[in-house]
């Protein structure tokens, strides 16, 4: 098959471009601004290949994008292009609206052109996957778990970007009948990860002996997915989805934030170990604003009908995690001294 990924030089977008090259074979376009949480160094296993095309563009540039699509001819497009992190919507959100709500429906516009002149054999196949967040279900409480029905209800200028983005997803097939399909998927972790995020965060922050910044009590709870089980999930929605529909994906490994904190300082202290536990440089710092308390998925559709399975439990993914982090300095250390170095996000401005 031939892809357009958008995002591709994001976390998961670069694991999917990795995935797509050299695992499936397949031939992939990747667009991407090149924001500050992209990085092309987590490509470089497939810079070169021959079914490996990047393009430096924004989602929000139609013309580009009709010329794209017009001389690659994608049988495909898996869009994760999108501004993602919570804490910098808090503090900034024109661009999770620009990117996330006017690049996705530009994106849209793009695919609908194409897709309408294809030769009927063509147009049959084209595919249009909208990665999204389990973020846009808003917060749970103690039980039960987020599926396909749960009505939208979120809570952060990023959250509410995306589940807009999901709904002009749904709407254009609806209307104009594009074939698309739709994901939400809980918290992603893995090699490659930007070092905001939590797990990337507390790993060199206890690797550097500086402190542990965990919000409120600890006690928000996460479902966390392993990158690779995701790429390999969003391989299965596109080629066996069926159109229209939404596929929640979750690994089943719901944990507090505490937890996680925990058993990053215990695997780094058996590894790497040093006088006391890291478990002391745990930090409580006040609350995010409008903090979710619960997020939990059920995966049981995309289990049930197309037999995907997390490969990796949280234990064994996180271990080859921070196995990662400790090998890689040379992909992370350039991050931390140049874009970001581990300061606090998400204040709320005047």
């Amino acid at each position: 098959m031939r892809i357009i990924v958008t995002g591709g030089a994001g976390f998961i977008g670069s694991s999917l471009c990795r995935h797509l090259v050299l695992d499936k074979g397949w031939t992939v376009l990747n667009i991407d601004k090149l924001t500050y949480a992209a990085n092309l160094k987590s490509l470089e296993t497939i810079e070169r290949h021959i079914g490996y095309k990047f393009v430096r563009a924004d989602i929000c540039d139609r013309a580009t994008l009709d010329s794209q699509f017009s001389e690659f001819a994608p049988d495909a497009v898996m869009h994760l292009a999108a501004e993602s992190h919570v804490d910098r919507s808090i503090s900034g959100s024109d661009e999770f609206i620009r990117t996330n709500v006017l690049g996705t429906h530009t994106l849209l516009e793009t695919a609908r052109a194409y897709w309408s002149k294809l030769p009927a054999t063509a147009k049959d196949r084209f595919r249009f996957l909208h990665v999204s967040t389990d973020e846009v279900y808003g917060s749970l409480g103690p039980t039960g778990f987020f599926v396909e029905q749960t009505p939208y209800d979120p809570r952060s200028p990023y959250s509410a970007s995306k589940a807009a983005s999901d709904h002009l997803v749904s709407a254009w097939h609806e209307t104009y009948g594009l074939p698309t399909l739709i994901s939400n998927c809980s918290n992603n972790y893995g090699p490659y990860h930007f070092p905001e995020k939590l797990i990337p965060l507390i790993v060199l922050n206890a690797l550097e002996g500086k402190p542990l910044p965990v919000y409120g009590d600890g006690q928000n709870i996460r479902d966390w997915l392993y990158v690779e089980d995701h790429v390999r999930a969003l391989v299965l929605v596109l080629t066996k989805g069926r159109l229209g529909e939404k596929y929640n994906v979750g690994g089943r490994s719901e944990r507090t934030n505490l937890q996680v904190v925990h058993t990053i300082c215990d695997i780094l202290d058996e590894i790497v170990p040093i006088k006391n536990s890291r478990r002391e440089l745990v930090s409580f710092v006040s609350d995010r604003p409008g903090h979710d308390r619960r997020y939990a998925i059920d995966p049981s559709k995309i289990e049930n009908e197309l037999g995907w399975r997390a490969m990796e439990s949280f234990e064994s993914g996180l271990r080859k995690t921070v196995r990662w982090y400790l090998d890689n300095p040379l992909w992370w250390q350039p991050l931390r001294q140049n874009v970001y170095g581990g300061e606090r996000l998400g204040l709320v401005n005047a």
